[in-house]
């Protein structure tokens, strides 16, 4: 099995699942690169995965269906009609004979759900956990995003990250300002900062580094709630209050 980017929009990723020459597609929000990919690399598409409703991981489904037969289209209820296989939080779907369970973590929005098979150590997260920073509370509360990378942050330290958008170095630059004592922070812009300048893709990451590196994974730092609190004149805090602040630090910045 093994797991390529294919871009999309000017900066998602639509990740191709490939076994043989089977192909499934998560997150497909364009049609267009999603069938080229197929077509160049002579692949079959047997499912596609999805793990939110916005139309930048579910626009191309409808087309790419139409293009390459009624495949199984996996996703949580309310992410788009072309859906024929509803997923919740704890259910497993298999993917070239590999499991991968569920995992609900609302907060980007209320339906998001993240794939993780436990053999292979690969996460799929869409918009929920970024390489450097998490998504946009556009539907759900601090509180709900907080739990939702808890969860994934509990995986194992050598996970494989694949999120859906090429936004690390935007994300480790806003991170240098939460936390720029940082050691491995700072070897990890300048690493990052080498590969976009080459045109490289980030992706993926590890739970380890995020873990090492993602502010919205550190909220229980100390010295990072420190400068937090001191950025935003928060006086006896909580963790909850921290991450709130620290988005909206990012959401503004």
């Amino acid at each position: 099995m093994s797991i390529s980017p294919i871009p999309a929009f000017s900066d998602n990723y639509i990740w191709c699942i490939t076994s043989g020459a089977d192909a499934v597609l998560v997150d497909p929000g364009e049609a267009a690169p999603a069938l080229a990919y197929l077509r160049e690399h002579h692949l079959q598409l047997t499912a596609i995965l999805v793990t939110h409703h916005h139309p930048d991981h579910v626009g191309g489904i409808g087309e790419i269906i139409e293009k390459c037969g009624d495949v199984p289209a996996i996703g949580p209820k309310s992410s788009t009609s072309a859906l024929n296989c509803v997923v919740a939080d704890g259910d497993t779907v298999a993917v070239h004979g590999v499991e991968f369970t569920t995992i609900g973590v609302p907060g980007h929005t209320l339906d998001h759900v993240a794939y993780f098979c436990a053999e292979n150590k690969l996460l799929f997260c869409g918009d929920t956990l970024f390489a450097g920073g998490c998504g946009r509370l556009f539907e759900g509360t601090p509180e709900q995003m907080l739990e939702s990378l808890g969860r994934l942050q509990s995986l194992p330290a050598d996970t494989r990250v694949y999120c859906a958008h090429e936004y690390t170095l935007n994300n480790l630059r806003f991170a240098l300002k939460a936390e720029p004592e940082n050691a491995d922070l700072q070897q990890r812009y300048r690493e990052t900062e080498a590969l976009r300048a080459a045109n490289r893709i980030t992706l993926p990451s590890t739970i380890a580094v995020e873990q090492k590196t993602n502010p919205f994974l550190r909220s229980a730092i100390p010295s990072l709630q420190r400068n937090i609190a001191r950025e935003h004149d928060l006086d006896n805090y909580t963790q909850v209050e921290i991450f709130a602040a620290l988005r909206t630090w990012k959401d503004n910045s």
